[in-house]
């Protein structure tokens, strides 16, 4: 996993008022849970927004109090019409106790499906993974250099060492669809014969 910065100060005072001026002040609120207790603080929105809207998933030196805490982001809040941060939760890190994150997924190869016409589909843009932090990696591959056009990779098809994908095994990940444009193209084909 990629390792990012970020600070954070300690809020006087919690409740919905507080959070407004925090807003407001395009500060944004937010509690570190884990390793037995939580801390309360407010962080630069501009700050989070590197962190937040990124296709990466980040592991977290969060520096709290001159005290650094290894974390993950939990949780974010999101306005539902603006769709500014409103809130976020850190989780602090147990490098001895597994941890779900939903990693990226990606695709390596070129699929030959895909180069006859076929359209190449995702099911999912994130999946879920459980495991030791130090074995987290920074997304999840998914080989597509065989596919033809009708085939799919699923679940049971992944391989992430130390790690545990958190869906079904016959759960489909990605898949090559025939086109309109692809169907035509062989229909010609074959009236050409």
């Amino acid at each position: 996993m990629k390792t990012a910065s970020l600070s954070g100060s300690p809020r006087g005072s919690v409740g919905k008022k507080d959070a407004n001026e925090l807003r407001k002040s395009e500060r944004i609120p937010g509690v570190l849970y884990g390793l037995g207790q939580q801390h309360h603080f407010h962080v630069a929105e501009l700050e989070l927004h590197r962190l937040v809207y990124n296709p990466e998933v980040f592991r977290l030196e969060f520096g709290l109090d001159g005290k650094v805490h290894t974390c993950i982001f939990k949780e974010v809040q999101f306005h539902p019409v603006t769709d500014k941060i409103l809130h976020i939760d850190l989780l602090e890190l147990d490098e001895t106790k597994p941890v779900r994150v939903d990693l990226p997924l990606r695709t390596t190869g070129t699929s030959p499906g895909v180069m006859a016409g076929g359209r190449l589909e995702l099911q999912y843009r994130r999946v879920p993974v459980i495991g030791l932090p130090k074995d987290l990696p920074e997304f999840v591959a998914v080989d597509i250099s065989n596919l033809e056009i009708g085939q799919n990779v699923r679940v049971r098809d992944l391989s992430v060492p130390n790690c545990t994908v958190v869906l079904s095994d016959s759960t489909l990940l990605a898949a090559v669809q025939q086109t309109r444009a692809a169907m035509a193209a062989a229909a010609a084909a074959a009236a050409s014969k």
